[in-house]
């Protein structure tokens, strides 16, 4: 029987998508055959998505701290999303899905800008699910370029220091518009971010699954929305039920 579609579907779900080297080390396979998998792990992501009706679906690509890696590895992974950009680009756009990507875009590699920008405009006037690829990224970065701005304003006069306020930060990050996550989730069984969100993430429910992202299905997601739609979102505070019984 397949699995049921969930109640309270959160409107952003951030994924780390982890375990792709480990998937492809179990099955004596070389790691870029794990990015390769993971691929199709991401399509069904963003179908299933789509299908359930999250609004927002975030993915960490490709992190600021990733270029420390093998440098083939790295082509590899370059190599992998702009042929994910050429292939599904039209297909993503057929669909109404709207493309947004988030992380430092200063000094990257070749026609990988290009291709990223071309995804961005093509879909910009979609108003169905928004893909938020997170690449290049690093939360601590996109924070330090966020107060870098502000603190540029305050020395040209255009801003007081206590103009300075959460919702201004916000402003400057790189999901500016974009809601925080109501769930950010990791494959693989890690139990950290990563450097992922991590303003954004300040009352996100977090939920850390076994699967390594190649084997991240339907069935997968669906059961990880389902834990999250039995979670108590108090953001601080105390919910009504535990207000009504005096605790």
């Amino acid at each position: 029987m397949s699995n049921p579609l969930p109640r309270n579907v959160p409107t952003h779900v951030a994924i780390i998508m982890d375990g792709n080297g480990r998937w492809a080390n179990l099955r004596g396979l070389p790691r870029t055959m794990g990015h390769r998998k993971g691929v199709e792990a991401v399509r069904e992501a963003v179908r299933t998505a789509g299908e359930v009706g999250i609004r927002y679906l975030t993915l960490f690509a490709f992190s600021s701290e990733n270029w420390r890696r093998p440098e083939a590895e790295v082509s590899d992974l370059m190599g992998l999303l702009k042929a994910f950009i050429r292939r599904d680009l039209a297909d993503l756009h057929h669909q109404n899905v709207r493309i947004r990507v988030i992380g430092d875009r200063a000094n990257l590699r070749g026609d990988i800008l290009p291709l990223l920008l071309e995804a961005e405009d093509t879909t910009r006037g979609n108003t169905g699910i928004t893909l938020v690829i997170a690449f290049n990224y690093g939360s601590r970065d996109e924070m330090t370029r966020a107060m870098q701005s502000l603190a540029l304003d305050v020395a040209q006069g255009r801003l007081s220091a206590e103009q300075i306020t959460p919702e201004r930060i916000a402003g400057r990050l790189d999901t500016a518009g974009i809601p925080d996550p109501d769930l950010v989730l990791r494959t693989s069984g890690e139990e950290r971010l990563s450097n992922f969100l991590l303003w954004q993430a300040a009352y996100s429910e977090l939920l850390f699954v076994p699967e390594l992202w190649p084997d991240f299905n339907r069935d997968v997601f669906l059961t990880a929305l389902k834990t999250y739609a039995g979670r108590e979102r108090r953001f601080g505070g105390l919910v009504p039920q535990t207000l009504a019984v005096g605790s």
